[in-house]
């Protein structure tokens, strides 16, 4: 009999443990105190502009929304992981921040790491929002949402813009054929291009293996006698491209997308003066007047000592757009992950945010939002808007 109790207490011992394990290493539970919120993006290496805006300007929404009461009586958690500009890495963060007990991804903050990252968010039905990954892609499931534009949006309106307001004749273009989100761009440029009054005389590529050298894309644009050249490309390439026209004495104007965001700031050694005049596409100029920028801007500077670019402008938006579908969907931080989605996916198509990159920002079932491009040119070392 006492070997038989032994037995028995040892099976009930043993079944405890293993229902304590399964609720400690459950994804689905949540914390009874706090929504959780992980945050991916490269926060060292090439890209660190980007990733460091991105988390600067979440924190600084989470911090705001805190110090205001929280979100339906809860306070918001913040864990930003960096993944080194490396899809790899972003999925390796996707799994470090879901054993912290995330329930929500804002990220990746890049378009190639925000897709590896959707595959997993996808099966753990887990609500993924990205504040910049901009390909077509990183919505291609209907629990992945974003705040900027997506490319093939950023390369019409670009044409469009650059048509409407005369700034060129004849436009050349150099884009990286091996990058997801520069082929995207160039791609919705050239079609959007084909209803503009401007010609495109040059269209050249280069690759991740050979990104130093721009030389021989100079030399055709010029040659083609383009007066204009766009950049669908990323802050670290497009830097190489001013210095080296600057070098053999051509001095077109450049227009490039959100990508150039952070050529005053992420290149060391770069000769800013050689930015004056360039042009982006943008949906936030830290110039503007209006109050909500004016203090967010202020707010920024205070804690960081820099000026915020528009990926911070974008997080800061995403997380503001998030206390909104939150409070409208009625979610508790005690919800399930996959509950908590399927609140925010309904909320999210039923909301509306007055932001820094926009105003009645609405989104459509597939993801996107919906709010008007703006541009902004650089002058005297600062983003002035167009």
């Amino acid at each position: 009999m006492k070997k038989l109790n032994k037995v028995v207490s040892v099976v009930v011992a043993s079944a405890m443990v293993m229902a304590m394990a399964g609720c400690g290493s459950d994804a689905n539970s949540g914390s009874a105190d706090a929504y959780k919120i992980g945050g991916i993006g490269p926060l060292t290496g090439d890209g660190a502009a980007y990733g460091l805006a991105v988390q600067n300007a979440a924190q600084l929404a989470v911090d705001e929304i805190n110090a205001a009461g929280g979100v339906n009586g809860y306070k918001l958690e913040l864990n930003f992981q960096d993944d080194e500009l490396d899809a790899e890495k972003s999925v390796n963060a996707y799994n470090t921040l879901k054993d912290w007990g995330a329930q929500i991804i804002l990220g990746s903050v890049t378009s190639g790491c925000c897709i590896a990252v959707t595959d997993k968010t996808k099966e753990d039905n887990m609500f993924q929002l990205t504040p910049s990954g901009s390909a077509v892609a990183c919505t291609q499931y209907d629990n992945n949402f974003r705040v900027c534009f997506s490319d093939p949006a950023q390369g019409a309106a670009s044409a469009r813009y650059i048509g409407e307001n005369g700034l060129a004749s004849k436009v050349a273009v150099i884009y990286n054929s091996s990058d997801t989100y520069s082929t995207g761009i160039y791609e919705s440029f050239v079609s959007g291009a084909a209803s503009q009054p401007f010609e495109i005389v040059s269209e050249e590529a280069f690759t991740a293996d050979n990104k130093t050298d721009f030389s021989v894309q100079l030399q055709k644009a010029q040659e083609s006698g383009a007066d204009l050249i766009f950049l669908p490309i990323y802050y670290q390439e497009a830097s190489l491209i001013l210095t080296q026209a600057n070098g053999m004495g051509y001095a077109p104007k450049f227009f490039g997308v959100d990508g150039m965001d952070g050529i005053l700031t992420g290149v060391d050694n770069f000769d800013k003066s050689l930015a004056e005049g360039v042009m982006l596409l943008t949906p936030f100029a830290a110039d503007a007047t209006d109050d909500l920028t004016v203090k967010f801007v202020t707010a920024y500077q205070e804690k960081y000592g820099e000026t915020p670019n528009q990926f911070a402008a974008d997080a800061y938006d995403g997380v503001y757009a998030l206390k909104a579908a939150l409070e409208k969907s009625g979610a508790k931080p005690s919800d399930s992950i996959s509950d908590i989605c399927e609140g925010l996916k309904a909320a999210f198509v039923e909301i509306s945010i007055d932001g820094l990159t926009g105003e009645g920002i609405v989104w459509d079932a597939a993801g996107e939002p919906n709010k008007a491009p703006r541009a902004v040119v650089i002058e005297n070392g600062a983003y002035k808007a167009m």
